[in-house]
């Protein structure tokens, strides 16, 4: 696209730079807690036309809309009791809530992908949320990466799939939680959209009864996901992934948990362990970077230890299966 990309380091200066930049249509790319999020001002069509071809994202594939405050949110989604409890429970912080849109929702029809609802967040990191105050509107902020590639957890990760395609990237260092976050559907019944940074555990605890489960999906170019992050493929690196591994081959990198070793792991490619004392919190921290630095080493295929499906394992796993998805 062209665009010469200026980086910025967090602070002052950058969020009113940030500000400005969205305020003109730009595309700013910034840290929240979960991933680094490519904003957009939320009510500009353009720019978010511009976001999706930035990203190569589907425009069928709705957006989360970033808000300083419940205020806020308030403004451009309508909260039931549910909502109000999850969100006054969990934010700002990894959480998204789907909510049916207000009567005068400024949140364009592009960014809902057509939805009569919206999705949205409040993130729980300094940078984003002095961006956001800056700005004084919703920015719709999805990861800041080619869409279906790994999502970006440094600003280098970033740079090196979007440099030249957005006007400014703003340096706030690595991220604290490294999974996106968990998507809730505020609808009859609550639904666990995607499993995320909040694990479906602690939802239901302050729910006070169990999540349902979303609608299958499928990859059709005539469906339509409920939610961000639901495309069947997705988090995906160049090289194949194999899941379970219960040994791994030479020409493969090993995507290591916990203390065990594999057979073969001594001869092969390269070896990430996302977290030699098997937590779960670690390892989603440590999962984006360095399934990227793994497929930098171009291996075969990248093959994953087993990871327990409980707590953020959940979603881990859920990252883990759309990453392997056959492309």
């Amino acid at each position: 696209m062209g665009l010469e990309t200026s980086i910025l380091p967090a602070g002052q200066a950058g969020a009113e730079a940030a500000a400005r930049t969205l305020a003109a249509g730009g595309l700013v790319a910034f840290p929240t807690e979960t991933v680094y999020g490519l904003g957009a001002d939320a009510a500009n069509a353009a720019a978010i036309t511009h976001l999706y071809a930035a990203k190569g994202r589907p425009a069928f594939n709705p957006l989360i809309a970033h808000v300083a405050d419940l205020a806020a949110a308030r403004r451009i989604g309508r909260f039931d009791a549910c909502a109000l409890k999850l969100a006054e429970a969990f934010w700002p912080g990894p959480l998204t809530l789907v909510v049916p849109k207000t009567d005068h929702c400024p949140v364009s029809d592009l960014a809902t992908a057509g939805l009569d609802t919206v999705a949205i967040r409040m993130p729980a990191h300094p940078v984003a949320e002095a961006i956001l105050r800056a700005f004084g509107g919703a920015v719709v902020a999805p990861s800041a990466n080619i869409s279906g590639h790994v999502s970006p957890t440094l600003a280098a990760h970033v740079a090196s799939d979007l440099a030249g395609r957005i006007d400014l990237i703003i340096d706030g260092g690595p991220v604290a939680v490294g999974v996106e976050s968990t998507i809730v559907g505020c609808f009859e019944a609550p639904t666990l959209l995607r499993p995320g940074g909040l694990s479906r555990e602690r939802i239901e605890a302050v729910l006070g009864l169990p999540l349902a489960r979303p609608p299958v999906e499928t990859e059709s170019d005539d469906s339509q996901p409920l939610a961000p992050g639901m495309m069947a493929s997705h988090y995906a690196p160049r090289a194949q992934v194999r899941l379970d591994a219960r040994d791994v081959a030479p020409d493969e990198a090993l995507l290591a948990f916990g203390p065990d070793r594999l057979p073969g792991q001594e001869a092969t490619a390269a070896v990430m362990n996302l977290s030699p004392t098997a937590d779960l919190d670690e390892a989603a921290a440590n999962l984006f970077g360095y399934l990227r630095a793994l497929d930098a080493k171009a291996p075969r295929a990248i093959a994953v230890m087993t990871i327990p499906e409980e707590g953020l394992g959940e979603a881990i796993n859920d990252r883990l299966r759309r990453a392997a998805v056959a492309r």
